[in-house]
């Protein structure tokens, strides 16, 4: 389904957008218009954890009618390796990993998608072959986690890190881990019922998404005192409520693009972000804040003192660069891992003892 890397792919974009806000005067970031592409920034996160989700779901269900499960399951796991090592990666970049190696625990998106997909995979893994409750309980437990949410903000200690937010835990699994749930379930449907199911799946999502929205008050008052546009499952609602009207919207753009055309180049510049988000968001966040060699960064000439002109410039300027790296990475992955798998065949091969048959068997 390109649909789904295609919300991948503006995902980045907007990303990309966000953390480049750190360009702008700080002026300029109190402004109405910051304030305005804030609110947009918002569906970033969970268009994420969600596409996460998603694919992991519609891959399981996908492979356990195609009887290759445990192979798609290992592969998933190596994903999910690849994301944690990526957000270790990051955390090093920015904090003392070797000298206080408990900044490795530090919950930021990356370890929060990649956590989210450790606790997703074996269920999804499991109930694979039935559908119908896969989808019945990644359901279920995407609401109990929406409505357990504000609550983690009263836990205290090493807990804490995975329910409440805080500089430690930027995205905790709390409301986060709901998003993904709710993916799973997409994704199943997709997988079980194809693009009618999903487009139906989607708009129940969507109205029951606006339907919490519209009762902000009542669910806040259900609680404790907690950060409403933090943990309130309203505040979840209508963040995935406004996913799927995008994600509805590319279905219907997807749906109207013959099968077979050449991609355009805008789809082919949007998928490039859609299928190497991993790569993208460590690149772009090399380039805007960490010192390269010790000299370049945006944040180091630009940041805090670019008016809106030569904002959008250097986003333009972030935007093309990380989409060449992602480019080269995917280039030299497509080298590099048939041969270290060639290599490892072959060092499996090598150390095990074989006999010549008995007699040559006959054609």
């Amino acid at each position: 389904m390109r649909a789904i890397d295609w919300l991948r792919g503006i995902a980045v974009l907007f990303m990309i957008q966000t953390h480049a806000l750190a360009l702008l005067t700080p002026e300029l970031r109190k402004s109405l218009w910051v304030g305005r592409l804030l609110k947009v920034d918002g569906l970033v996160a969970p268009a994420f954890i969600f596409s996460a989700g998603f694919a992991t779901a519609l891959l399981m269900v996908r492979s356990a009618a195609g009887g290759v499960l445990r192979e798609r399951v290992r592969r998933n796991l190596r994903r999910i390796g690849e994301v944690l090592a990526v957000a270790t990666l990051v955390n090093w970049a920015w904090f003392p990993l070797l000298r206080e190696p408990v900044w490795i625990l530090r919950m930021d998106i990356l370890q929060c998608v990649g956590v989210c997909l450790l606790i997703v995979l074996p269920v999804a893994a499991a109930l694979a072959s039935r559908p119908r409750a896969l989808s019945a309980v990644s359901f279920v437990l995407a609401l109990a986690v929406f409505a357990v949410a504000p609550l983690g903000e009263l836990v205290q200690g090493p807990w804490a890190t995975l329910t409440n937010k805080s500089s430690f835990a930027p995205f905790p699994l709390l409301p986060w881990l709901g998003f993904a749930w709710l993916g799973a379930f997409s994704g199943t449907v997709a997988g079980a019922w194809g693009r009618a199911g999903l487009i139906r799946a989607l708009g129940v999502l969507g109205v029951l998404g606006f339907a919490g929205m519209a009762a902000g008050d009542f669910l806040y008052s259900l609680y404790p005192p907690h950060r409403f546009f933090v943990a309130n499952p309203s505040n979840s609602a209508v963040r995935f409520a406004w996913v799927c009207t995008v994600l509805l919207g590319l279905l219907w753009l997807e749906g109207r693009v013959p099968v077979g055309a050449a991609p355009s180049r805008l789809r082919r510049f949007i998928e490039v972000f859609g299928t190497s988000s991993l790569s993208a968001y460590f690149f772009h966040e090399m380039l805007l804040f960490y010192r390269i060699g010790g000299v370049f960064s945006f944040q180091r000439f630009w940041g805090d003192r670019s008016g809106w002109l030569q904002f959008w410039l250097l986003l333009a300027v972030l935007i093309g660069l990380t989409w060449g790296l992602c480019i080269v990475t995917d280039r030299v992955e497509r080298v590099v891992r048939p041969a270290l798998r060639a290599v490892v065949e072959r060092a499996r091969g090598g150390g095990r003892k074989t006999e010549a048959p008995a007699s040559r068997p006959r054609v």
